[in-house]
């Protein structure tokens, strides 16, 4: 393998505006291209928004929602990609016979290289979830995708590594909810308008506990205990009535963040990922050392699924 020159992408999606939202994905895939990067990764819903769909009854899901390959928002992003010499990865919500689906997608100049459907979705009582892990070839690179939720289910990303990924692709939309843990909570969307005026205020917002200082007890794990590379992607301004910080970065085997948007803005970072650090990293260590006997009917045993998410109450 050799070194990837990475991207990843924060910008303000307007609700159901595909067309709007494909074009700040172009505007800021062709900065990041003319920065020499191979690859740029987009939130989850970066095409299609993504807290307005808890409204929307099925009828107007399935009109927001795509078919994947042939819709055109993959179209879209395949001409972009071909045009600007880089790989795009970005969400939307598809449909097909078989139901609705949050999905994310990468594409480079030849069309659809992988598609990923969220796991443990929630948004939208009209979604189905997706029943299995991918794990594709990028440019002499293993990749695996999970998205937002589907991170927090500590089997899910260890599985994806287990199979083979050397970077996992981890589109979200979250930070600044409510929670039941202490500190968290929104933050007021004043503060977005009034960012030119006063910074510091909103900032202390975005990277306190109810934004980054969440983020980081438990995403640099993710990374170190599985010897990945993560590539975090976040929206940042207002995505239906929530306002959300950013902070996309992306992180190494040793759970360093290694890149991360600091723009109270639309922005992109970028870091160049290296293979040495897969098998220097302690995660790459202790994944040798596994013993299954001990665990697996543990793990493997049956369990009813239970998610809450508690700002969606009501």
């Amino acid at each position: 393998m050799k070194p990837l020159k990475i991207a990843t992408a924060q910008f303000e999606n307007r609700s159901g505006d595909k067309g709007h939202n494909l074009s700040v994905i172009r505007q800021l895939a062709a900065r990041a291209a003319a920065d020499g990067a191979d690859v740029i990764a987009f939130h989850e819903c970066s095409v299609t928004g993504y807290t307005f769909a808890r409204h929307l009854d099925r009828e107007q899901m399935l009109e927001l929602a795509e078919e994947i390959p042939s819709g055109p928002t993959v179209q879209a992003l395949t001409d972009m990609a071909r045009e600007l010499g880089i790989v795009i990865l970005a969400g939307l919500f598809e449909k097909d016979t078989a139901g609705l689906y949050k999905a994310y997608v990468c594409v480079d100049g030849n069309g659809l290289v992988a598609k990923y459907r969220k796991l443990h979705p929630f948004i939208n009582p009209h979604l189905t979830p997706g029943d299995r892990y991918v794990v594709f070839d990028l440019l002499g690179w293993k990749c695996g995708i999970l998205i937002c939720y589907d991170n927090n289910v500590i089997e899910n990303v260890r599985a994806t590594a287990l199979l083979g990924a050397d970077i996992i692709f981890m589109p979200h939309v979250t930070m600044c909810t409510p929670s039941t843990r202490p500190g968290a909570g929104f933050v007021d969307p004043a503060l977005w308008e009034d960012r030119h005026v006063d910074p510091t205020t909103l900032r202390q917002e975005f990277d306190g506990l109810k934004g980054r200082a969440w983020l980081m007890k438990w995403l640099p794990a993710r990374a170190y205990d599985n010897a990945v590379y993560a590539v975090f992607s976040n929206p940042i301004g207002m995505d239906d009535d929530q306002l959300k910080n950013g902070c996309s970065m992306i992180l190494d085997p040793f759970g360093d963040v290694i890149a991360e948007c600091r723009k109270l803005d639309n922005d992109y970072a970028i870091a160049t990922i290296t293979p040495e650090k897969l098998q220097q990293a302690g995660g790459y260590r202790y994944r040798k050392a596994r013993r299954p006997e001990l665990y697996k009917d543990i793990i493997g045993q049956a369990n009813v699924p239970e998610q809450k998410v508690v700002w969606m109450k009501g």
